[in-house]
C-alpha cells in the first residue's frame, strides 16, 4: 500500500471519529466529519453538528486560525461524505471549497441522495482540483447506515429489539417483568438518543405503560410511534404525554394536536404503509420495541436491518409470552454483567 494511500486512510478514519460525536443529533442530515490537512499536518477539523447548522466542511475551514488561512490553496480536504450540491438550509460545500481553491480533495463515500449523488465531485473536478473518493467506502457508509437505507430502499433504517429469558419468554404469566438487568438498560437508553424514532403496538402500550423516553442517559428522546388501528390505547397513558412527539398510527382518525400526529392507514398489509408514510416524514431510522406480534411482523416481512436480543441466561420464566421466532445467526456478543446481548445485521 502507497504512502499516499495510508495517509488518506488516516485522515478519512480521522473523519468518521469527528463525524460520530454528533450521533442522533443530525437527522435528517447525516453524519460528516472534515479533515483539512497541509504538508501532513491538521491545520482544520470539524463535522456536523445538527441539521440547519454549518455542514463538516465549513466547520473545519472556520475553525483553520486565522494566521493559517493563506496555507488552503495548497492543502488537502478530507471528508467523510461527497460535500453538497445544492442549496438547503446552508450553501452548497462543494462551491465553498472551490471558491477557495483547495489543492485536492478526498472523499470516503459518495453520496446517494437524489441532491447530491456525484453533483457534488462534479462541481470541484470541473473547476480542475483533483478528486480522489471511495477511501475507506465501507467504513464511511456503515456510519451513515441510517442515511443510506433511508434514501436508497426508501424507508427507515429499522433496528428490532427484545429481552428473554433462558426459556425463551419476554414475560412471566403474560405480565410485565424485568429480564435484563441497569447496564443492558442504560445501554438501550443510549441507543434510543441516537435512533430516529421508536414504534410499539398497541397491545405493548396497554400492557407496559411505557415512556419511550431517554432518562438512563443525556440525549435527545426519539420521536415515539403508536400503532394503535382503533385507537384503544388511554389519553392518560404515558407515551401521550409531552415529553416527545409522537405519531399515531390508526385506522380512525388523521390530524394533528399539540405533539401528537395522526396518521390514517387501513389495517390490512399495513407494515409497508406504514414505512412509507415513515419514509415521507423523513424518518431515518426505527428502533421496533413491541411485543411479539409486532416484532413478528416485521421478521416474517423481512422489514428489519439489525436486531439485538438481551438474554438472561439465569432466568427461567417458566410460563408467559414467547419471544419471536428468528432464525438468524448473530455477529457478535456482548456481556452487560449477567445479561448478554446478541448483535445481528443484514
Amino acid at each position: 500500500m502507497s504512502e499516499a494511500k495510508n495517509d488518506d486512510d488516516f485522515y478519512i478514519r480521522r473523519c468518521i471519529e469527528l463525524a460520530e460525536k454528533a450521533l442522533g443529533h443530525t437527522y435528517p442530515n447525516p453524519l460528516v466529519g472534515s479533515v483539512i490537512v497541509h504538508n501532513g499536518r491538521i491545520i482544520g477539523e470539524g463535522f456536523h453538528q445538527k441539521a440547519g447548522e454549518p455542514h463538516a466542511e465549513i466547520n473545519a475551514i472556520n475553525s483553520i486560525k486565522e494566521e493559517e488561512r493563506y496555507l488552503i490553496p495548497e492543502s488537502t480536504i478530507y471528508v467523510s461524505l461527497e460535500p453538497c450540491a445544492h442549496f438547503g438550509k446552508t450553501p452548497p460545500c462543494a462551491l465553498k471549497i472551490v471558491e477557495l481553491g483547495f489543492k485536492k480533495v478526498v472523499i470516503g463515500a459518495m453520496d446517494s441522495h437524489d441532491k447530491v449523488n456525484g453533483k457534488g465531485k462534479k462541481i470541484i473536478t470541473d473547476a480542475g482540483i483533483e478528486v480522489v473518493s471511495g477511501i475507506l467506502e465501507d467504513e464511511c457508509r456503515a456510519l451513515n447506515k441510517r442515511f443510506f437505507t433511508y434514501h436508497e430502499r426508501k424507508r427507515p433504517y429499522i433496528i428490532l429489539k427484545w429481552a428473554e429469558s433462558a426459556d425463551g419468554l419476554i414475560d412471566k404469566d403474560f405480565k410485565p417483568t424485568q429480564i435484563s438487568n441497569s447496564l443492558s438498560k442504560q445501554f438501550v437508553h443510549q441507543m434510543r438518543s441516537e435512533e430516529h424514532a421508536i414504534l410499539i403496538g398497541k397491545n405493548t402500550a396497554l400492557h407496559d405503560n411505557p415512556s419511550l423516553t431517554v432518562r438512563e442517559v443525556e440525549g435527545r428522546n426519539p420521536i415515539r410511534i403508536l400503532i394503535d388501528f382503533n385507537l384503544e390505547v388511554p389519553n392518560d397513558f404515558n407515551i401521550f404525554n409531552n415529553e416527545a412527539e409522537t405519531i399515531i398510527v390508526s385506522s380512525v382518525k388523521d390530524g394533528q394536536r399539540n405533539n401528537l400526529t395522526y396518521i390514517k392507514i387501513e389495517k390490512e398489509d399495513s407494515l409497508r404503509p406504514i414505512l412509507d408514510k415513515l419514509y415521507e416524514l423523513q424518518i431515518q431510522s426505527v428502533i421496533i420495541e413491541g411485543g411479539r406480534f409486532t416484532l413478528q411482523q416485521f421478521i416474517d416481512q423481512n422489514f428489519w436491518d439489525e436486531a439485538l436480543i438481551f438474554r438472561n441466561p439465569n432466568l427461567f420464566l417458566e410460563n408467559g409470552t414467547k419471544a419471536p421466532s428468528f432464525d438468524f445467526k448473530f455477529q457478535k456478543i456482548e456481556k452487560l454483567r449477567e445479561t448478554f446481548c446478541y448483535f445481528y445485521h443484514r
